[in-house]
């Protein structure tokens, strides 16, 4: 493998990490405060977590759809002039 290659994965790998963290980071915090709110309130439903932690994420992905569309814009444009 090239150089070049090499840069493109590591690039590419990048953007994937920074577009994902906020919305995994959002599911990440809505789930543990749905598990302490579950061990304080003793109650072990499973399906009770799923449903807050998939709103907190889809709400996360449209605050921040400008923002992300922007990004992935900025990796088009670098991928196709740089390489």
């Amino acid at each position: 493998m090239t150089a070049e290659g090499i840069d493109a994965i590591r690039l590419a790998l990048m953007y994937t990490l920074l577009l994902s963290a906020p919305i995994l980071g959002a599911g990440l915090l809505v789930g543990l405060l749905v598990s302490l709110i579950q061990a304080v309130t003793q109650i072990q439903e499973q399906t009770l977590s799923f449903v807050p932690k998939i709103v907190a994420m889809l709400l996360v992905s449209i605050v921040l759809l400008s923002w992300l569309m922007a990004k992935l814009a900025d990796f088009a444009v670098e991928m196709f002039t740089a390489f």
